[in-house]
């Protein structure tokens, strides 16, 4: 069980009658009354920490205390850093793209997806372009079959006037 900032109970706070005492080097002391336990970590200048509350008995532990919490503190800022945050990209489409042009754009989108990263594929219709939709949605589903192996679609393509959107997901 990992231990709260509320719940850790501290030298005269905790309130039973015995526990379960380890040691500041570790030792497993067994079961003592908690006047014994707060005198042993008196006599080693430390604090005794509740670290198993709901244990029968309670566990504490003789430790520095103000230690402790700076070192959770440190490894809750580390675990924040760590983290990343998923991000939604864009890439633009048109029906007449060129090939290469197709190529450039469909590495960009795998290197989103590889990092990662949701990607909004949308294409555009442009003035005649929308007399012949079934080139759009030809480059759709041809996109789709080229990132079948890296990419899911989280929502089908759809369109909406002169857009179709197509969302994709990392594997």
């Amino acid at each position: 069980m990992r231990i709260q900032k509320g719940e850790l109970r501290v030298n005269d706070r905790i309130r039973v009658r015995e526990v379960r005492l380890v040691s500041a080097d570790g030792a497993q002391a067994g079961v003592v009354p908690v006047e014994e336990a707060l005198k042993a970590a008196r006599e080693a200048n430390l604090d005794l920490v509740e670290v198993a509350p709901l244990a029968s008995p309670p566990v504490c532990r003789v430790m520095d205390y103000a230690k402790y919490r700076y070192e959770q503190a440190r490894q809750e800022r580390e675990s924040r850093q760590h983290q990343r945050h998923s991000h939604l990209k864009e890439l633009r489409f048109r029906p007449q793209i060129d090939e290469h042009d197709y190529q450039t754009k469909l590495r960009s989108l795998v290197k989103f997806l590889k990092r990662g990263d949701k990607v909004k594929v949308t294409l555009v219709f442009r003035g005649r372009e929308m007399a012949h939709q079934e080139f759009g949605h030809r480059l759709v589903q041809r996109l789709q079959t080229d990132i079948a192996d890296v990419a899911q679609v989280e929502r089908a393509p759809m369109q909406e006037g002169r857009f179709v959107f197509l969302t994709v997901a990392p594997k």
